[in-house]
């Protein structure tokens, strides 16, 4: 067989039709981009990752990095201030803009983001590379509430039914409905929707729950999304396993989950051609303090777990601030 470019790999991968080797990803955190590039750029040079990412403008994942550069507070496009405790760390938010809800009537999303965006570069970076490419992260709704009121109020909020957090929840699916099309309408191959839904051991809030209110806003944005011909990717940390089939019904064509912390068996069982597992290998334990050989047990079980031989499978991982460069190296070694 002859060598697939990044894109028709990935694409083989998603469709079940047998590529020439797994494709790989790779999810560097901040900090490595900024205490550790040399390691980096080795890793990258050794083993070239099959998915890019398009930068909005030049220099603006550059902007990124500065902010992250150096520990204080910010303000977002939403409104709400953010605390930086460690360089390279993302922070978390401790002013959420709705903390009181007598301000949501006068409450607007940075509409200014998505509407009149510019993608030629985005576009221009797509038609030149023959890697897959994936937008930046389109809609993360949940996690926007929790940015938006915090996290505990949004719990009592949704537990609740307030006439305010579906007010909220319907604005803010209206604003990620328009940055999902503006992605759809660009040159990229694939959509990222993300929302960090679990726990270690269980989803954070209750299945049906989920059902209920957040699964339809997913079924919207994945249908906006195939319309235009792309594919569907989605994050999540944390044990989801009580929503993976949800996932792909809706139309999620490749999920990014903390397989260690579910029943890797059991996601094989149930879901193997179903779907594609985009990586990876656990973060919590084995990258940060195990060793290479622990590295390659884990990718041995993921493939023998998830990997039928037709695709349906990305070699992806995330190098964190504590894992070795040796680790990193020994995942996608050991994919080969």
């Amino acid at each position: 067989m002859p060598l697939l470019t990044g894109r028709e790999r990935v694409i083989a991968a998603l469709n079940h039709s047998k590529p020439d080797r797994t494709p790989r990803d790779l999810w560097a955190l901040p900090f490595i981009m900024l205490a550790r590039k040399t390691e980096l750029d080795k890793v990258l040079k050794t083993y070239p990752p099959d998915i890019g990412r398009p930068e909005l403008s030049p220099g603006s994942d550059d902007g990124e990095l500065l902010r992250l550069s150096n520990p204080g507070h910010y303000t977002d496009e939403w409104g709400s201030i953010w605390q930086i405790a460690e360089p390279g760390v993302v922070g978390e938010v401790k002013l959420p803009v709705l903390s009181d809800w007598s301000k949501l009537d006068i409450f607007s999303p940075p509409w200014n983001l998505v509407r009149g965006r510019d993608l030629t570069h985005v576009n221009r970076i797509c038609d030149t590379s023959d890697r897959f490419m994936l937008s930046s992260v389109s809609a993360r709704p949940f996690e926007r509430l929790q940015f938006l009121r915090g996290t505990e109020n949004v719990f009592i909020d949704l537990a609740e039914g307030t006439n305010e957090i579906r007010t909220l929840n319907a604005m803010v699916h209206d604003f990620y409905r328009e940055d999902v099309t503006g992605w759809s309408k660009s040159n990229v191959d694939g959509v990222l929707l993300m929302d960090d839904w679990g726990t270690n051991r269980s989803l954070l809030i209750n299945p049906e729950m989920w059902r209920s209110i957040f699964k339809p806003l997913y079924k919207d944005y994945c249908s906006i999304i195939h319309e235009a011909g792309k594919y569907v990717f989605f994050h999540s940390d944390g044990n989801i396993e009580a929503i993976f089939g949800d996932l792909i019904e809706v139309g999620v064509d490749a999920i990014n989950s903390q397989l260690f912390c579910m029943d890797i068996e059991r996601l094989g069982r149930k879901y193997k051609g179903k779907v594609t597992f985009w990586g990876e290998i656990d973060r919590q334990h084995i990258l940060p303090f195990g060793n290479p050989e622990d590295v390659r047990m884990a990718v041995h079980r993921v493939r023998q777990a998830l990997d039928d031989g037709n695709g349906g499978i990305i070699a992806q991982c995330e190098w964190g601030k504590d894992n070795s460069q040796a680790n990193i190296e020994a995942v996608f070694k050991s994919w080969l």
